[in-house]
């Protein structure tokens, strides 16, 4: 059964939130971080994005990136700019995004859930990211920004959330400049959060959304510190690590799409006609057309959208990988006609979030930056966890999770 904690909150004054909060560290390059955090002293980014306070030919991997976090990190904590609660608390963390509010439940997940597979993955990690996250986490001794986890609704512990938060006002409450609204309760009172605790014990398992380089690296830091303790319990904070979770209903995963830089030496004629051996294919003229069911892709190509219907055989709705339409277009299309076999390491090969809108893919092919682009249909919830509870792993790059999480609203420390 999955394990809640909760845990003495660092979290900036009411007043200074919205300064503080900022987008995660791995949404953003450097030059875009900078420029993101200029004016802000107060902006996380400072701690997450260090290399931003340095010159910008630095490695970002540098050691003295990683002092500058703690410096940083440091500095805030003398300022007041981040204050730590003086008890154990759990919190509720809402977003509104297209007039749609998600309410997750902010508190430390368990190492032992990670290292024992209650909290289930559908993603592979890169060792090297890894180590990175590793090094910040080992450097301020804590998770300065939360991981995104899901679980299977659960009727009493969600009607308790809903109604705490129309019961009490949010100590903070604004609205992000991409528009998103951010809004954050502390939940003080003991009997309510052993409440919430004793219900999260009910759930079989939880289910990383987002975030699976973070997770991997807080658990494995918490790892390495009970090796280093002789005098190790189990109850040191080490052993949990900062996580919102939310509750499948309310989550929705957007297209996650694709666009690549050639035909691999086909003209167009010939690609579409290849094409006809897997899909329908039906031309839809220069207006964006955008996916509406599974198995349906929309393509563009020379100015034009083209409905890519996939034939009966090239699918298996069965299998939880063979459904996915990310594993269909790599099996049809990447890999046999363009020849682009791993996601992750080609060059020719390019992934864009739903979120900018199908207009982006239209946009980088007619600057001749790409030749093709290819739009799919998202993945559901229901989806990603039947393939983590079957062990499996997605294909890269097959999930987009919007709104993301605002970095910096509580820290949790490690010791």
């Amino acid at each position: 059964m999955a394990i809640l904690k909760a845990f003495k909150g660092l979290r900036p004054p009411a007043d200074l939130a919205k300064q503080v909060a900022s987008r995660p560290y791995d949404v953003l390059n450097s030059d875009e971080a900078r420029e993101e955090a200029k004016g802000n002293n107060l902006s996380l980014l400072h701690i997450i994005k260090p290399e931003i306070d340095l010159s910008p030919e630095i490695d970002v991997h540098d050691d003295v990136v990683y002092q500058k976090a703690r410096e940083n990190f440091d500095k805030f904590q003398e300022k007041g700019w981040l204050v730590q609660d003086t008890e154990d608390y759990l919190y509720i963390y809402g977003q509104t995004m297209f007039g749609k509010t998600q309410y997750g439940i902010v508190g430390c997940a368990s190492v032992d859930d990670y290292l024992n597979n209650v909290i289930k993955k559908h993603e592979l990690t890169r060792p090297d990211k890894e180590e990175d996250r590793m090094k910040h986490v080992r450097v301020n001794n804590a998770n300065l920004e939360p991981v995104f986890f899901s679980y299977p609704a659960h009727e009493e512990m969600d009607k308790l959330i809903k109604d705490f938060v129309l019961d009490n006002a949010p100590v903070y409450d604004f609205v992000a400049d991409d528009g998103v609204g951010h809004h954050f309760w502390v939940i003080k009172d003991s009997g309510t959060i052993q409440k919430i605790t004793a219900y999260f014990a009910e759930i079989p398992s939880t289910y990383v959304a987002d975030g699976h380089h973070r997770t991997a690296a807080a658990a494995l830091v918490g790892k390495e510190k009970r090796a280093a303790n002789p005098n190790h319990t189990g109850d040191e904070e080490y052993n949990f690590f900062l996580a919102v979770h939310f509750p499948d209903d309310q989550l929705t995963i957007i297209d996650y799409n694709r666009v690549v830089k050639d035909l691999n030496g086909m003209a167009n004629g010939e690609f579409i006609e290849k094409l006809g051996n897997s899909f329908d294919v039906e031309e839809k003229g220069a207006e964006i057309f955008k996916p509406e069911s599974l198995h349906n892709f929309s393509m563009y190509l020379d100015g034009k959208w083209y409905l890519l219907t996939a034939k009966e055989g090239t699918y298996d709705d069965n299998d939880p990988i063979g459904v996915l339409d990310v594993t269909i277009l790599s099996e049809q299309v990447l890999g046999p006609l363009l020849d682009i076999q791993d996601l992750r390491t080609s060059q020719r090969i390019d992934f864009v979030g739903g979120i900018r809108g199908l207009e982006e893919l239209s946009k980088r092919v007619d600057s001749g930056e790409m030749k093709v682009a290819f739009a799919l249909y998202p993945v559901s919830m229901k989806q990603l966890i039947n393939i983590a509870d079957s062990g499996n792993i997605m294909p890269p790059k097959t999930t987009w999770f919007e709104p993301k999480l605002r970095s910096g609203l509580v820290v949790h420390k490690l010791d």
